[in-house]
């Protein structure tokens, strides 16, 4: 998904990693506008071992930054605290990631954290999120749970693998900003599977045009150079299979899902792939949907994923990722 925080005119309602917009997150609505639900990754961490707080990171006062590094900090450390005295470690990689998302249930949703500074700068922060913030702060707080590591430059480590090309920063063309870019750049990494099509996804016919389409809603594209660098990232997806599983079938697919596999919603929208990504959430009660909800403003579990994607009309289906347990041998 397009990881700019962008609101536009569109035919449909969807997107809900972006700003608000006027759109179901739970529940069937009326849609009355739409918005693309976009928002670009992050630099690395700026080289430094302490979050960069990104949502208005240049206006904020000195204080405000601080408390929400401090925040940061304190979360990170009663993560892993909590982790240990669980020995959730020990428990199957799905279940982690799941554990680990759980942590954050109810924190704030914020759009744009990533474009606030004014250069690439690795963003890490653990007091607010959009969806795809969320998504790589849980899988690179899970994945040094797992491997049993503490450290704080670990975590940040795992976030700017995970957004970055090659897991390098080298502007704000190196951000992963589709999301079927991001799946495709972890996976030859080895970092997740894209088992969408295993699964019974069909064929999902789409050209990743968006942001090369709509330049003046990227501040950063304002850059020659930086716009040429997005168009040509776009015409090298050109070709790509993507795969989807249609909305009325999600269902049928909950005995093949596992706790902890990523979600990303496809839409109908022209040009963009997916609008929004979160996670399995799977109890003996329900398949549900976890993620960083733009409607409630908040880290939240949906109770059914089907239900939840079938709420939202531009919402055709979902891509489903899983992601790699770290501790398995290569080739194993």
């Amino acid at each position: 998904m397009l990881r700019l925080a962008l609101a536009l005119s569109l035919s449909a309602v969807g997107a809900s990693c972006g700003p608000k917009p006027a759109e179901p997150m739970d529940a069937p609505r009326p849609a009355t506008a739409a918005q693309a639900d976009v928002a670009p990754a992050a630099p690395p961490v700026s080289n430094a071992e302490l979050p960069v707080v990104a949502a208005e990171a240049a206006q904020a006062p000195a204080d405000t930054i601080e408390a929400a590094r401090t925040e940061t900090m304190e979360t990170f450390q009663r993560i892993v605290d909590e982790a240990a005295t669980q020995g959730v470690a020990a428990r199957p990689y799905g279940e982690i990631v799941q554990w680990v998302g759980e942590q954050l249930i109810g924190r704030p949703y914020v759009a744009g954290m990533l474009d606030a500074p004014a250069s690439e700068t690795l963003v890490v922060d653990l007091t607010a999120f959009d969806c795809v913030l969320y998504i790589e702060n849980v899988l690179s707080l899970a994945r040094m749970i797992a491997l049993g590591e503490t450290s704080f430059q670990a975590y940040a480590d795992g976030v700017r693998t995970l957004r970055y090309r090659d897991g390098a920063l080298d502007g704000y063309c190196s951000r992963l900003h589709y999301f079927s870019d991001w799946i495709r750049d972890n996976e030859r990494r080895g970092a997740l599977t894209n088992v969408t099509q295993s699964i019974g996804g069909e064929p999902f016919e789409k050209r990743l045009t968006f942001m090369g389409e709509h330049r003046d809603a990227y501040p950063k594209m304002a850059v020659d150079s930086t716009y040429a660098c997005i168009v040509d990232m776009e015409a090298s997806l050109a070709g790509a299979e993507l795969f989807y599983v249609p909305q009325d079938r999600i269902a049928d697919v909950y005995p093949s899902l596992r706790p902890g596999d990523v979600i990303a919603t496809a839409t109908s929208i022209g040009g963009l792939d997916v609008t929004h990504t979160g996670f399995v959430h799977k109890t003996d009660a329900h398949t549900g949907f976890m993620h960083a909800s733009l409607s409630s403003d908040a880290v939240k579990i949906s109770d059914d994923l089907a239900a939840y994607v079938q709420g939202i009309r531009s919402q055709v289906g979902v891509v489903v990722v899983r992601p790699t347990d770290p501790r398995t041998p290569v080739g194993g």
